[in-house]
C-alpha cells in the first residue's frame, strides 16, 4: 500500500454544542464514560497500522495540544509521529484550507495518499480496506457514504452514484434530499490531484474553502471520485441530540464495538468505563471510582460520580465529579462536570410524558441545585449561575437560565 498521512480535522468551534463546547473544543467531549471523542478516529488509524498522523488544530487549541501530547495513549511516541498543526493565519477559513495550510508539510512527508478524517464521529472503521478501494479504482478522490434515515439526510453532503461506485453528484445538506447517501466526511486523496485542488480553491475569493461545498463538487466534474460504501455503525456528534443519543446508544448495548478488546478505543484519559446492570436491568457505563447507591438505567457515568441513596438518573450523561443528592432524579439530562444537585430535587421531568429522546436539560458546568427543586424538560442552565439564583423559583419546561453580567464577567463558577 503507499505510503499514507492521515490528517484528522479538530478545529471547529462546536456552535451546536452550546455551553457544552464553552470551554472545551468538541473532540474533547467526554464520551461513553471516559474516552474523548477524537479518541475514536485516532484509535482507528492505529488499529489500521497507519502511525503518520497529523491533528489540525485551532479552537481551544492549546487543550487539545496537552490532551494529545506526544501521542503516547495512541502509542504514536514509540512507533510513529502525532503532529498537531495550527494555522499559520489567525485562524482556518474551512477545513479544506486547514488542509491547504499544511500542503508543505504533507508534501515533505513522502505521502502519495492523504487519509482525511473529522474529530467529532464516533464509530469503528478499519481504513485499509477503504484506502485498498481507493487504489483499485485509481481514484483521484475517495468519500465514504453511509445510508441515514432519509428524515435525518438534510443534515448531510449527500452522495448520488452509479453502479461502479462513481460519484455522479454532491450536494452538501440539501433542503429537500433527493438520496440518503451520507457523506462521513471521510476522504482519500492522492497528493498530487489534492495539492492541485486546494491550490486552485485557496486563489477563489468567492469560496468557502470547504471539502463539502467546494472541493469534492469541483473533483466531481474535473477528476474521478469514487464513493467507499460502509454499513458499520456510526455517528456524527454534530449537536446536543445526536451526542446525548449517542452516549445512551454506547450504555444501551451490545456495543457496536469494543472498548477494551481486539479494536480497542485507546484514550488519554487513565481507564475505560465497564459495562454495568443496574437493579432494574438496565444497562450503564460507569467510569472509575464512581458510587451510585440509588438507581442508573440507560445512563453513562463519568468517573467519580456520586449518586445518593434512593435517588434515580435515567436516560441521561452525567459527566466527572457530579454530586446527585439522595432522593433525586434526573431524567433525559446532560451534566456536565462538577454539577451539584441537592436531594428531593426533580431534574429533566416532564409529567405524564415518556422520554422520547428530545427535550434534553443541560446543566452547565459546575452549577449548583439546591435541594427540593424542580428543572423541568429541555431547560439549559448555564455555567456561572449561582445556587442563589435558584433557590427561589421552579425552572419551567424549556427555560434558559444565564449568569448575570457581573457573574459572567468573573468567570464564577460554583
Amino acid at each position: 500500500m503507499s505510503r499514507v498521512m492521515v490528517i484528522i480535522l479538530a478545529g471547529g468551534r462546536g456552535s451546536r454544542m452550546g455551553m457544552l463546547c464553552q470551554e472545551r473544543p468538541k473532540p474533547l467531549l467526554p464520551i461513553a464514560g471516559k474516552c474523548r471523542v477524537i479518541d475514536f478516529s485516532l484509535s482507528n488509524a492505529v488499529n489500521s497500522g497507519l502511525h503518520n498522523i497529523a491533528v489540525a488544530v485551532d479552537y481551544q487549541r492549546q487543550v487539545l495540544k496537552e490532551y494529545l501530547g506526544k501521542g503516547m495513549p495512541w502509542r504514536l511516541d514509540r512507533c510513529g509521529k502525532l503532529a498537531t498543526l495550527e494555522p499559520r493565519t489567525e485562524s482556518y477559513c474551512g477545513t479544506s484550507d486547514a488542509v491547504y495550510q499544511n500542503l508543505s508539510y504533507i508534501q515533505a512527508s513522502g505521502a502519495s495518499l492523504v487519509l482525511v478524517l473529522a474529530a467529532d464521529h464516533v464509530y469503528k472503521m478499519d481504513y485499509r480496506r477503504m484506502l485498498a478501494f481507493h487504489e483499485n479504482t485509481g481514484a483521484h478522490a475517495t468519500v465514504a457514504v453511509t445510508p441515514v434515515p432519509l428524515g435525518e439526510a438534510h443534515r448531510f453532503g449527500l452522495v448520488t452514484a452509479d453502479e461502479t461506485g462513481l460519484v455522479q453528484g454532491f450536494v452538501e445538506k440539501p433542503a429537500v434530499p433527493q438520496s440518503n447517501l451520507a457523506s462521513m466526511g471521510i476522504y482519500v486523496f492522492s497528493v498530487e490531484a489534492l495539492a492541485r485542488r486546494l491550490t486552485e480553491d485557496a486563489a477563489d475569493p468567492t469560496s468557502p474553502h470547504d471539502f463539502g461545498h467546494a472541493i469534492i463538487p469541483k473533483m466531481i466534474r474535473q477528476d474521478k471520485v469514487f464513493a467507499y460504501k460502509f454499513s458499520g455503525y456510526w455517528q456524527d456528534i454534530g449537536e446536543v441530540t445526536s451526542y446525548h443519543r449517542t452516549n445512551l446508544r454506547l450504555a444501551a448495548g451490545p456495543l457496536p464495538f469494543s472498548l477494551n478488546g481486539s479494536w480497542p478505543v485507546l484514550t488519554g484519559a487513565d481507564t475505560l468505563p465497564q459495562d454495568l446492570a443496574d437493579r432494574q436491568g438496565g444497562k450503564c457505563l460507569v467510569g472509575p471510582r464512581g458510587i451510585a447507591q440509588g438507581w442508573v438505567m440507560n445512563s453513562v457515568l463519568s468517573q467519580g460520580v456520586r449518586i445518593g441513596s434512593e435517588a434515580m438518573v435515567r436516560d441521561s450523561v452525567v459527566m466527572a465529579g457530579c454530586v446527585i443528592g439522595r432522593h433525586t432524579v434526573v431524567e433525559n439530562c446532560i451534566l456536565d462536570e462538577g454539577v451539584t444537585i441537592g436531594e428531593f430535587c426533580y431534574v429533566g421531568i416532564r409529567a405524564n410524558s415518556p422520554t422520547d429522546g428530545g427535550d434534553i436539560t443541560v446543566l452547565g458546568r459546575g452549577v449548583a441545585v439546591p435541594a427540593r427543586k424542580a428543572i423541568g424538560r429541555g431547560c439549559q442552565i448555564y455555567p456561572g449561575v449561582r445556587a442563589v439564583d435558584l433557590t427561589m423559583r421552579v425552572i419551567h419546561h424549556g427555560a434558559l437560565v444565564m449568569p448575570s453580567e457581573d457573574q459572567q464577567e468573573g468567570g464564577h463558577h460554583v
